[in-house]
């Protein structure tokens, strides 16, 4: 069973670092906003993956409360982005 919370945990941290790469050589702020969410959706997944190994359900209120305030810095990128094309 550790080798498939690895298996999993590996293959979303690879997702995450090519999200990185999106982020930083993004042509517009839309591109990297997107990689940002995209960048906190994958890391969210690790987090639960890591409560469902370590049966911990303390992870699972940190990922809820990280995936909240991802969704508001979202909302906030996405508003100033908008503001910008006015």
């Amino acid at each position: 069973m550790i080798g498939f919370f690895a298996l999993a945990a590996g293959f979303l941290t690879l997702l995450v670092l090519i999200m990185a790469g999106r982020l930083i050589m993004g042509p517009t702020g839309a591109d990297r906003a997107v990689a940002l969410d995209a960048m906190n959706t994958l890391v969210i997944g690790i987090m639960i993956l890591l409560a469902a190994h370590f049966e911990s359900v303390v992870m699972v209120d940190v990922a809820i409360v990280y995936a909240a305030l991802s969704f508001v810095s979202t909302m906030f990128i996405a508003r100033y982005i908008e503001e910008g094309r006015k």
